[in-house]
């Protein structure tokens, strides 16, 4: 368990361009490669230029993805405009979009039970998940693997 009753919400989040890396891996060792990936980016942090705050960090990802390049798991910081990529790190835009949101606080390897909970709510209050469509982790604290503090955003209609 996440360790307490989560709180849902909607939100609707305008466009967003994120600068960072690029996980490809498979789907089993995602939790091993999405931390080595946000710490490289908490190392490389000033190498972004625009950021809008440095302090949080953003995973996405599509659930259906339908080519390779939409496969895999971003890890980036939120940035006005793009300038300047840092090398080895790419850039993406994330279009406007509404989700589902509830917070995980805890070791991220409970994060899936989180999800479940999401989820559930998300059909029992009538909306529709959309699996082909950007989802996004907004990371508070990311840097102990069993304390983390995200909150998990799954787009729906």
């Amino acid at each position: 368990m996440s360790g307490k009753q989560n709180h849902v919400n909607i939100k609707d989040q305008g466009e967003m361009k994120l600068v960072g890396y690029r996980v490809q891996c498979p789907g089993d060792e995602f939790l091993i490669e999405i931390p080595k990936a946000s710490i490289n980016l908490h190392n490389r942090i000033d190498e972004v230029k625009q950021k809008v705050d440095s302090s949080i960090q953003w995973g996405a990802f599509i659930v259906d993805a339908s080519s390779p390049e939409e496969d895999g798991y971003w890890v980036g910081v939120e940035v006005g405009e793009y300038e300047e990529i840092p090398s080895g790190m790419v850039p993406l835009t994330i279009p406007p979009q509404r989700y589902a949101g509830i917070r995980h606080e805890g070791p991220n390897h409970l994060i899936r039970e989180s999800y479940e909970e999401l989820h559930n709510w998300v059909e029992e209050s009538g909306y529709i998940r959309l699996k082909e469509k950007w989802h996004l982790e907004k990371y508070y604290s990311w840097k102990e693997t069993q304390n983390i503090e995200v909150e998990l955003l799954d787009t729906i209609e």
